[in-house]
């Protein structure tokens, strides 16, 4: 089984602001400014540009972090870029603890949404809710259609 592997040429302008996007997710993410670095930034998904559509990019970062006991701790970060027009727009970024947390924003990504779930417990509320109202609607003004 060989993997299929392809060279894109990143300016070093575009790489520069990667750089510093990680950071700012590194920031927003509440990491110590001061203690973390970038190791390792790798593009997952590309999608060129097309006369139809948008592109789009996905890069995964690798921090190593200083916690509040100074210990490194990994961390792992997805910077998702929209290409519109030749220019690189930022369009969500996240710091997760764990691979396992990158990947499910990686799955979510591939398949566009999340399904919702019939089974929340919002939706099981929200049907006895209905329920509950048609049956005090019935009680209400059924008896006036019987007394005709």
């Amino acid at each position: 089984m060989s993997a299929e592997t392809q060279a894109i040429r990143i300016p070093e302008k575009i790489m520069r602001q990667i750089r510093s996007d990680s950071q700012a997710a590194l920031l927003r993410a509440r990491v110590c400014p001061n203690s973390n670095e970038t190791v390792q930034l790798s593009c997952i998904d590309y999608r060129r540009e097309t006369e139809t559509a948008f592109g789009s990019q996905l890069w995964y970062f690798d921090a190593q972090t200083v916690d509040e006991r100074n210990r490194r701790t990994p961390v792992f970060g997805v910077l998702e870029y929209s290409i519109q027009y030749g220019l690189h727009v930022l369009a969500d970024d996240g710091v997760f603890d764990s691979l396992a947390q990158r990947e499910r924003f990686h799955s979510v990504y591939r398949r566009g949404h999340l399904s919702p779930s019939l089974w929340h417990p919002a939706h099981r509320w929200l049907a006895l809710g209905v329920l509950l109202v048609a049956v005090v609607v019935l009680a209400k003004f059924l008896p006036l259609f019987f007394a005709a």
